[in-house]
């Protein structure tokens, strides 16, 4: 009996939990500006004597996916800034127009410091049609020996150029 009652509170829990992702609305779109954190290096430890700490340098790939299963997205423009806002460069991404399912990425090595610890990725897409939004996301590593960091940033919208 008390198993079948830790089974029906388990399954009540999974659904309750997993409610969300059932109810979420399926947003279609034909444009949009992306904001994507970029940590190309971070502080940790303590603070030396001159109220300074360490920073750790990180590598960061950008991946951009068309996620959509039959629409092409064009990739039109990835901007990388620094900590001030200030534009550092201007990427091509390998690949301009992603088929269906197709991903690139940009890659910013780990000796580059240029954009600081609030560096950041604008990425610019379009469709012809309304898709679905690819996944653009940074992921940051470190390793060295038996030691590693990896973590990823998803990106934010802030603009829709929907129509």
């Amino acid at each position: 009996m008390k198993r079948k009652l830790r089974a029906a509170v388990l399954a009540g829990v999974l659904l309750v939990a997993g409610w969300p992702v059932f109810a979420q609305e399926r947003v279609l779109s034909r444009g949009q500006t992306l904001y994507v954190p970029v940590y190309s290096h971070i502080l940790h430890g303590n603070l030396d004597r001159s109220g300074k700490a360490e920073w750790l340098l990180l590598s960061a790939m950008l991946s951009i996916r068309n996620i959509d299963p039959y629409h092409p997205i064009k990739i039109d423009s990835v901007r990388y800034y620094d900590t001030d806002g200030k534009l550092v460069r201007e990427y091509d991404p390998k690949i301009r127009t992603l088929t269906p399912l197709q991903s690139t990425d940009v890659f910013v090595e780990l000796k580059d410091t240029t954009g600081g610890t609030g560096a950041n990725f604008l990425v610019e897409w379009s469709a012809e049609t309304e898709v679905n939004p690819p996944i653009v996301e940074t992921v940051h590593a470190y390793a060295f020996g038996t030691q590693s960091i990896i973590f990823r940033s998803p990106s934010r919208q802030i603009f829709d150029s929907r129509q």
